[in-house]
């Protein structure tokens, strides 16, 4: 009897939860297509008429041709370099006893807790004197450097988990560290690594802090300083920032879509143990 009651509720709990995280969504994608007096009146209902005009305003306002560039550059760029220095990292922290492993691991984990605005003024000082401002590279070693901690954190949390009688046999067939890595262990952590892909995804997706203090050039903007186009002095276009929005979260949407298989085998493993 407990079971059959427990069940339903579960499954309405997940069904509640899901209509509070999609209904934002929904709203924003349904208020894309209205005028502004029409969002003003009723932004709750459907539009009268479906503007779709407001996509081609919202790219050329926001200039999203050039900045959806420069954002898929910088986000596609700063997760592999994250995700494979992260796994070196997390192998030789996960799988090797050596006399400074914790102290390491420990001041990996230790970025975590440092809050990014805090290093605003710092980094902007040590780019301008590398010479490294406005350029293409600009964003790629701060958004590197703060997803590094995460990376390692749950990646060297999950190859811990592996057992060493496979590293033993593949020693045995002759195997060396690195073809131990990149043929076993990291296929291995394909769970793992589609977490850490999605999550630094996101996060250089849609950062905005160092992007607007390390960008001044037009040209080399991200989408989230886009964004902000909609917002004047004495008005905001909501319409086309939700316009603009909906176009946004489509990389990430097809992104998680495409991993999501591998995130929900993470999530199951070692579920069920014997």
């Amino acid at each position: 009897m407990k079971k059959l009651l427990k069940n339903p509720i579960i499954y309405i709990s997940l069904i509640i939860f899901s209509l509070i995280n999609v209904y934002p969504i929904v709203w924003m994608v349904i208020n894309s297509f209205k005028s502004q007096q029409e969002f003003s009146l009723d932004p709750f209902f459907l539009p009268d008429t479906w503007r779709w005009d407001n996509y081609i305003d919202a790219w050329q306002t926001a200039n999203l041709g050039t900045y959806f560039f420069n954002s898929i550059f910088v986000a596609v760029i700063s997760v592999v370099v994250t995700v494979l220095f992260g796994a070196l990292a997390s192998y030789f922290l996960a799988r090797f006893t050596f006399k400074m492993n914790k102290l390491v691991y420990v001041l990996f984990i230790f970025g975590m807790i440092i809050p990014i605005h805090a290093t605003l003024v710092p980094m902007f000082i040590l780019m301008n004197n590398l010479g490294l401002l406005n350029t293409g590279w600009t964003l790629l070693f701060p958004y590197v450097a703060f997803n590094l901690p995460l990376t390692i954190f749950i990646l060297t949390s999950f190859m811990k988990a592996f057992p060493k009688d496979i590293e033993e046999s593949a020693i045995m067939d002759g195997c060396g560290i690195f073809r131990i890595f990149w043929s076993i262990i990291l296929p291995m952590s394909r769970p793992a690594i589609a977490t850490v892909t999605i999550l630094n995804f996101i996060h250089c997706w849609n950062e905005f802090s160092f992007a607007l203090v390390l960008i001044n050039d037009e040209s080399l903007k991200t989408i989230p300083l886009g964004l902000a186009n909609f917002a004047g002095q004495y008005n905001t276009n909501y319409t086309g920032q939700m316009a603009g929005l909906t176009m946004v979260i489509i990389p990430t949407i097809l992104l998680y879509v495409l991993l999501e298989k591998h995130i929900v085998k993470g999530m199951t493993a070692g579920a069920v143990k014997g």
